[in-house]
């Protein structure tokens, strides 16, 4: 059961939450003394508008949440953000807030990044509303929580090896199997591509492999980008560039996220997870501008700029995943600022030929309200990524459509898999929401995960 949630709801106090348009109806059912403290205070259900009604008593006789026009389905983690320590119940879910999603909300409310401050406060309880089991919502906020503490942990704290800590810790209660690659055994078991990457820092480059699940399953492979910290080696960025650069290993992050979710409910598939754990630094061994390497695939890439470094380690990783004719293929990373300027932060583009594969992300997405937008593999963008020296370069001499080009460079390494589809996340909330603090965010795993659910669950 998550932290922020309780099975009794015995001395609870109650929570109402109201949109404007309900708010007059609201009034007129509410005890008079009630009603008169609300209209005094001046209360509109306004969005985001939060009043605690006291008892005569002095303590607290329920508290009061405005919605506005009640179109964000999470605004009740305002509560949890809000309250001070107690238990508390919802009284009234208001139309269309699912019990399940409104108590998702709370519990996302309730999430600080602490790791660094003197002990918290104690955080508010929720009282599960009585035909709601609270498995499942915990399993989804505590692996949300994984997810954003990884991205949170700054670098010093969070390289490839704590990455990988991370990974085994994610595995260890699952019973899954976790195989690192190490150093310069990435270029002895052919992995060129995430080592010439890597191999610019003190911090040793590796590959984290985790496997779960019965032997016979379809099979399911999960690969996220895990660049612990993105300096843009000697196309190095400017400071403002890499000042959120923590973030680059979002995908490994999410793909840990959502490992744990699908082990947590046991969904009947052959999980593989594989994650490129590298910094991309500057010093004397750190690769160049127009060095050429091989690839796992065998295919030969040009060094266009050591700032897309993303899509280097993602192809080595995809290749051995590719090569195991995996029933569904997913990677998940923060490559491209294009998909920012494309989508922005709050709306994760995608990118799968499988129609029926896009259909079922998209209603997923709908259904637990974790936004996704489709952009197109648009195959005649396919010649920016030619080389006059290599087979590929990483940088495409196309000036627009980034996020599309970068999605065909990594698609030149997936042949054998039955359905594949790419994400491009930004890992990172810039403008805070109920819920949804500044800073890093699981994107998309809640619509992933929904979607595995739906076709993996029992």
């Amino acid at each position: 059961m998550h932290s922020s949630l309780a099975r009794s709801a015995k001395n609870a106090v109650p929570l109402y939450a109201v949109a404007e348009a309900k708010l007059r109806a609201f009034l007129d059912k509410r005890p008079k003394r009630e009603a008169a403290f609300l209209k005094g205070s001046g209360f509109s259900a306004h969005d985001g508008e939060f009043v605690i009604v006291p008892a005569a008593s002095g303590e607290i006789a329920c508290a009061i949440l405005g919605l506005g026009k009640g179109d964000d389905p999470l605004a009740l983690a305002s509560f949890a953000e809000r309250l001070p320590a107690g238990t508390y119940r919802y009284a009234v879910l208001p139309q269309d807030f699912s019990p399940s999603l409104a108590v998702l909300g709370w519990a996302l409310g309730t999430y600080r990044f602490s790791r660094y401050r003197k002990k918290p406060k104690p955080a508010p309880k929720l009282a599960l509303p009585a035909d709601l089991d609270g498995d499942e919502v915990s399993r989804i906020a505590d692996a949300v929580f994984v997810a954003r503490d990884l991205i949170n942990t700054p670098a010093n704290d969070m390289g490839p090896e704590e990455l990988a800590a991370a990974a085994r810790d994610v595995a260890a209660p699952h019973g899954a199997k976790v195989v690192e690659v190490v150093g310069d055994a990435l270029i002895k078991q052919n992995y060129p591509l995430i080592h010439a990457v890597g191999r610019g820092s003190a911090r040793a480059p590796r590959l984290i492999d985790i496997k779960w699940g019965r032997a016979g399953a379809p099979t399911l492979t999960l690969v996220g980008k895990g660049v612990c910290f993105d300096t843009g080696g000697y196309d190095i960025k400017s400071s403002g560039g890499m000042a959120t650069m923590k973030k680059d290993m979002g995908g490994a992050a999410v793909c840990l996220a959502l490992a744990r979710m699908i082990m947590g409910a046991k969904l009947d598939v052959r999980l593989r997870v594989l994650i490129p754990a590298v910094e991309n630094s500057v010093s004397g061994s750190a690769y160049r501008p127009l060095d050429v390497f091989p690839s796992r695939k065998g295919l030969t890439v040009e060094i266009g700029n050591t700032d897309a470094e993303g899509r280097l380690v993602l192809a080595d990783a995809l290749a051995e995943a590719d090569s195991e004719s995996p029933d569904l293929l997913i990677d998940i990373a923060t490559l491209t600022g294009a998909a920012r300027v494309a989508t922005g932060m709050e709306l994760p583009p995608f990118f799968t030929d499988d129609e029926q594969l896009a259909a079922e992300l998209m209603q997923s997405s709908a259904e637990v309200h974790d936004p996704l937008w489709r952009l197109p593999l648009w195959r005649p963008y396919e010649s920016a990524l030619r080389s006059s020296v290599a087979d590929l370069t990483n940088m495409p001499d196309y000036g627009y459509a980034g996020a599309i080009t970068a999605a065909l460079f990594l698609n030149r390494f997936v042949t054998e898999a039955k359905s594949w589809v790419h994400f491009d996340i930004a890992g990172w909330t810039d403008r805070p929401k109920p819920g949804r603090p500044r800073g890093a965010e699981a994107t998309a795993a809640r619509a992933i995960y929904q979607m595995l659910l739906a076709r993996y669950g029992k």
